[in-house]
């Protein structure tokens, strides 16, 4: 279990977290969420020791492991496969000994214990959580020094995984990963056997992964059950309960500050009105939990009306190096009312398609048609570092504003959320947040008739995102979405375009067959087998797979009769029923026959309360044989 007690933590002299405690009892699985610079990432290395505490404790039992992603990323002349593999400090440590051991007795402990750690599958499972995070085999086998930053911090992250420590923590480990590297992940976590501590903003990927949602708020820790979406909910109702109990007692407030205010002089009431002016002063005030609102993301759509398509494809090739497409056989339409996600894995090819989209780059071969006064809003994360470091917002907004006023200027950085505190704020002492939501505001001042958006919740919290969320769902012009976040996906975009093998093309399913259909083809490996790799007990062989296959047949095969007597007698009964429903159907015998009428109704009746007595049979035979 980790303790966290009576915790206080203070940076450049501002309270962060104040005398916070919190238990968190082995194999949970917690996603830590709060506002953007609440201290989420501080808590964590405080966890780590990275950071000192001012006050207060954090333990742990002595032999539980802790492990995180290194924030040095991996480089050099090591493949893949290797760094991966050394992360397992003892097992690696064990086979160098093994190489030099002597002594019978020693090399015999070595071997024990390489069997208990079960050494010998290290490699296929390092190897599966490799694939899983996007290397393939021959990647795998490939040197760190020939990836770039981004790769790297996913082999750092494959390797914190693999080292299978008894309390893992992750900071955001989906800002560096692809969507179909998150989806992974969170099928990953969700059967990961130990307990869990994430720093997210990825709503789907807390809802799929976590039990626990740790919320730090006002310098002070509360853990809610359930994921995401269930957190959301409890606070809602606490809120909500807490403003009725502070009316509630403003109301008896008043009430006891009218009685004295009435009594406090009258002496047959005094002793009374001095009895209530204690209750009042013994009366603890009730805090309500309002969340601190967030300032709404404005997307202004276009003035200027375009007719569809805005932007056509026709048989297009594009890349960089003369005869060397990246993607090729491109025929697709954007329309003025689209909302379109692009999957693929990173490096098929989502951001050439962007470019291309854009105008950047220019067709190989193939045409690619859009209107002149077609405007384009584009918003990347490297942009982020593409800010002026020493203009403020006010400076950003003033150069696309030189013919309005100062309180144009001044109301604008107001309404895009920079208000007086932080209008003048120099851009390099903004928090990635703060960049952002500078960046959406210049990438779609002038009204685009398209907004392309390159993972643009990576510096986003939760509340933020969902104010995305509404911003891009109000915006009147098409939007194309490149995105690690499914929640994102799934309330935006109504259209999918897979780039994969490339080339780029409509995909027909919705984000769960997407998701289903990636988790079968990373590694191979379902969820099922990924849960294997991760659970101790033996491998059956298949032999006894085979004697237990049997065995299940012949306990299933008096039920699987049964079932069959019963599925006959239901025909059979359906059929009397349509040639029941037949003659009833028939009008002139109700003025021929109503006797006849009515034996045949009688009839009815009785048949149909048989078949559905034989269909809650057969749904009770189907269970059993489900369980056996």
């Amino acid at each position: 279990m980790l303790h966290i007690n009576n915790l206080t933590y203070r940076i450049d002299g501002r309270l962060l977290i104040s005398d916070a405690s919190i238990a968190i009892p082995s194999g949970h699985k917690v996603g830590i969420v709060g506002r953007n610079g609440t201290g989420k990432t501080t808590l964590l290395k405080l966890i780590t020791g990275e950071l000192a505490i001012d006050d207060g404790s954090i333990s742990w039992p002595k032999t539980q492991r802790i492990g995180h992603v290194a924030q040095e990323v991996p480089s050099g002349e090591t493949s893949l496969i290797d760094i991966v593999l050394e992360a397992d400090v003892e097992r690696h440590a064990l086979l160098k000994e093994a190489d030099t051991a002597t002594d019978p007795e020693r090399i015999s402990e070595i071997q024990l214990r390489l069997l208990d750690i079960d050494a010998h599958s290290a490699p296929a499972r390092a190897a599966t959580i490799l694939a899983g995070l996007g290397f393939d085999e021959e990647a795998q086998q490939r040197y760190a020094s020939e990836f770039s930053g981004g790769w790297r911090m996913r082999v750092a992250l494959a390797a914190a995984l693999f080292a299978a420590p008894d309390i893992l923590l992750l900071d955001e480990p989906s800002n560096y990963l692809d969507l179909e590297g998150t989806l992974w992940l969170e099928n990953f976590l969700k059967n990961y056997p130990h307990t869990v501590l994430m720093v997210s903003h990825n709503r789907e990927l807390l809802n799929k992964s976590v039990s626990h949602i740790l919320h730090l708020n006002k310098q002070k820790l509360t853990l809610y059950t359930g994921g995401y979406d269930q957190f959301e909910d409890t606070r809602r109702e606490q809120q909500r309960l807490e403003l009725k109990m502070m009316k509630k007692q403003d109301d008896a407030r008043r009430h006891l500050e009218a009685f004295v205010d009435r009594f406090r002089a009258k002496a047959s009431k005094a002793k009374q009105a001095q009895s209530r002016l204690k209750v009042l002063s013994k009366m603890q005030p009730i805090a309500a939990q309002i969340d601190d609102k967030v300032a709404p993301f404005i997307f202004p759509s276009s003035t200027t009306k375009l007719g569809n398509p805005i932007i056509r494809l026709d048989d297009v090739s594009v890349g960089y190096e003369e005869n060397k497409p990246v993607l090729r056989d491109l025929n697709l339409n954007v329309d003025i009312d689209d909302r379109i996600g692009l999957l693929g894995s990173n490096g098929n090819g989502k951001s050439t398609m962007a470019k291309l989209l854009m105008g950047q780059l220019a067709p190989m071969s193939g045409f690619r048609k859009c209107s002149k006064k077609c405007s384009i809003g584009y918003f990347a994360q490297h942009q982020l570092d593409e800010l002026n470091p020493q203009a403020s917002p006010y400076d950003h907004i003033a150069e696309l504003m030189e013919d309005h006023t100062e309180a144009q200027k001044r109301a604008k950085c107001a309404a895009i959320g920079f208000g007086p505190q932080k209008a003048d704020t120099k851009a390099a002492l903004l928090s990635g947040g703060e960049k952002a939501r500078l960046l959406f505001a210049l990438a779609s001042f002038h009204g685009p008739h398209i907004l392309i958006l390159d993972e643009p919740t990576n510096h986003l919290d939760v509340d933020s995102c969902e104010a995305l969320i509404h911003a891009i769902n109000e915006y009147e012009g098409a939007v194309i979405i490149i995105s690690h976040d499914r929640h994102l996906l799934e309330a935006t975009v109504d259209r999918l375009w897979l780039v994969d093998q490339g080339t780029t093309v409509p995909y027909d399913g919705d984000m769960e067959s997407y998701r289903k259909e990636l988790l079968q083809s990373r590694g191979g490996k379902s969820k099922s087998q990924d849960k294997a790799l991760l659970d101790d007990k033996p491998k059956v062989s298949r032999k006894e797979e085979r004697r237990i296959a049997a065995e299940k047949r012949a306990l299933q095969a008096p039920l699987r009769k049964e079932i069959q007597t019963v599925e006959k007698k239901m025909e059979k009964l359906s059929d009397e029923l349509q040639s029941i429903d037949a003659q009833l159907d028939d009008v002139t015998l109700y003025e021929k026959d109503p006797d006849l009428v009515k034996e045949i109704s009688i009839k009815r009746g009785t048949t149909q309360r048989e078949l559905e007595e034989l269909e809650e049979s057969w749904l009770e035979l189907t269970e059993q044989l489900e369980v056996h």
